[in-house]
């Protein structure tokens, strides 16, 4: 394994002095700022138990939101501009606002990866993310169960309290009462589910089974706005273009960096192109029957030459579909894939064993720590990666993938777009 600080003759001589870097997020409806903030103070903390300097200032160039990272690390001192690729619109937009829309999307959703086969062939995968994908279902139930049972119990004891008093029951009024606070209950679970995220996670995994893994008109739209900025960054003077999805984010810059490179139109001399993806779940919508653009992009991008891709992932994510290679469990590995590399970020040797005490029934936490701090920093360091002085390729040059990796075709569909 490689050390954080040591780096050969020939990486400091090709080393990165300046980097542009697209961030694309995951199934998020909140502001992008939040990412700027939890880069600022990881970073630091990153810093000081490793032993570097890195600061955050406001983006010199650009409309798109973002950030701009000076950092001094083994006296190089490298300067970083972060874009955020935002698609928080399209998320908001496929958010229901009702509860019984919410409901009709669970039986939908449960319906299409149930009646396509598509669930058991997950669940060969990682027991982890599907015990996620089943959580909301069971806990939407159980909401509406505890709703109807309460329902059920309220009418009850006002048809017997009435029929008792006046001598007849007034079943109109016992109803409407029980149907009340049967909606009660569930009002109260929804404007709480901040602490549940049942609903978050519905509308998630509707929105990317919506229409059976194909990508939505809006999502195509925005995925080649992404292309178009990644490209115009390419003809740049910097020496990195790194692209870094997380989560949901990693299959669209697959898709992305797929289209950018597929185009062909790029300078002869350009920086070179990175992509890393963090805690994919890939697997969920690249399994649907209609995923055909995704897989292929899949199969592309894992011949690209002119490209690094590093997959990291790591079994203490309950949320990610850990060490699968997500080209070869979908079914479009060939005998000449390069990518990606799949490595883990072991949380439970990178993390003391008092932190990932802390952070092991997280579920949510865990899944965004890719993007923090680890006390026990191995080669996998998100801020020496995004913002140090030495390439991904560099960084990972030489490295043995996952003895655990999960290689073998697992999708029941496969087939690709022309």
């Amino acid at each position: 394994m490689k050390s954080i600080h040591s780096h050969s003759e020939e990486a400091t001589s090709a080393r990165v002095k300046r980097r542009k870097v697209f961030y694309i997020p995951g199934y998020d409806p909140i502001h992008p700022r939040r990412y700027r903030e939890l880069y600022r103070t990881q970073s630091k903390d990153q810093g000081r138990i490793s032993g570097y300097d890195i600061e955050l200032s406001a983006k010199h160039t650009g409309a798109r939101y973002g950030w701009h990272v000076n950092a001094d690390i083994d006296g190089h001192i490298t300067e970083s501009d972060f874009e955020v690729l935002v698609w928080s619109d399209i998320v908001r937009d496929s958010m229901s606002n009702t509860i019984a829309a919410t409901y009709a999307q669970l039986f939908k959703t449960a319906w299409i990866y149930i009646s396509t086969g598509v669930l058991w062939r997950l669940m060969k995968l990682r027991k982890g993310p599907m015990i996620a994908a089943l959580y909301p279902v069971v806990f939407l139930l159980g909401q509406a169960g505890l709703a109807f049972w309460l329902g059920t119990v309220v009418y009850r004891l006002l048809s017997w309290a009435m029929q008792a008093g006046a001598g007849f029951s007034i079943w109109p009024i016992s109803l409407t009462v029980a149907v009340v606070a049967s909606w009660c209950v569930l009002c109260w679970f929804k404007t709480n589910d901040n602490k549940f995220f049942a609903y978050y996670l519905m509308h998630d995994y509707s929105h990317s089974a919506a229409i059976c893994g194909a990508y939505s008109a809006a999502l195509k739209q925005r995925i080649a706005e992404f292309s178009a900025a990644i490209s115009d960054a390419l003809r740049s003077d910097v020496d990195e273009v790194l692209v870094v999805g997380h989560s949901s984010g990693a299959h669209l810059a697959v898709s992305a960096l797929a289209d950018v490179l597929r185009d062909g139109n790029l300078p002869t001399k350009q920086p070179a192109l990175a992509f890393l993806s963090l805690g994919q779940v890939v697997p969920m919508v690249s399994f649907l029957p209609r995923a055909d653009e995704l897989r292929r992009d899949l199969h592309y991008l894992s011949e690209a030459a002119p490209l690094t891709w590093v997959d990291v992932t790591a079994p203490g994510d309950g949320c990610a579909f850990a060490l699968c290679d997500p080209v070869a469990v979908s079914g479009v590995a060939r005998s000449t894939q390069r990518w990606p590399l799949v490595i883990s970020a072991a949380f439970s040797q990178t993390l003391s064993a008092a932190r990932w005490k802390a952070l092991r029934w997280r579920f949510f936490r865990s899944h965004f720590q890719y993007l923090c701090a680890f006390d026990r920093p191995a080669d996998y360091d998100y801020f020496q990666i995004t913002g140090g002085p030495v390439s991904l390729a560099e960084r990972f040059k030489g490295r043995a993938p996952s003895n655990s990796r999960i290689v073998r075709a697992v999708s029941k569909f496969t087939k690709t777009a022309p």
